[in-house]
């Protein structure tokens, strides 16, 4: 899908996450959470020089990084998510493809992230206290070998 432009900026608040193939039943799985945060990759200078050369240091590009996703979401029972770490867990790492998905004021996809060959990384539970008045939330955090904007 093409990026919808517009002249003012779209808000953050409004997005969703899927992952593809991870529930029982094969098909994509949607998840509404409060927060993602690792939309970024870096791409590692190699610095160079010849022994003949003047004294400045070449620069390519070397090895490309991505950063580890991290959804956090209030736990709110749903279990599908949960088995996809399990899975990893007990040794049967399964990698799926997956998006990032923004969303205008309408619920409308405006713009898309697409991650590839991720798979759960860290699980991270509620931190649990009688005297507070917060919401429990539970961290995931996704590894991941390619990033792409969707256009």
């Amino acid at each position: 899908m093409p990026a919808v432009q517009r002249n003012d900026p779209y808000s953050s608040y409004n997005f969703l996450i899927t992952v593809n193939g991870i529930s029982n039943d094969g098909n994509a799985v949607s998840g509404s959470f409060t927060e993602v945060g690792g939309l970024e990759f870096e791409v590692s200078p190699i610095e160079y020089r010849n022994g003949s050369e003047a004294t400045t240091v070449r620069k390519m590009p070397g090895l490309v990084k991505y950063t580890n996703l991290t959804c956090k979401r209030g736990v709110t029972g749903d279990l599908v998510f949960w088995n996809w770490i399990l899975a990893g867990v007990k040794g049967q790492v399964q990698r799926a493809d997956g998006s990032i998905i923004l969303l205008d004021e309408n619920r409308t996809e405006v713009m898309r992230w697409n991650f590839r060959r991720a798979w759960p990384s860290k699980y991270t539970g509620p931190s649990m206290n009688a005297a507070n008045n917060e919401i429990a939330m539970e961290t995931l955090e996704i590894c991941h070998e390619g990033l792409e904007i969707d256009a």
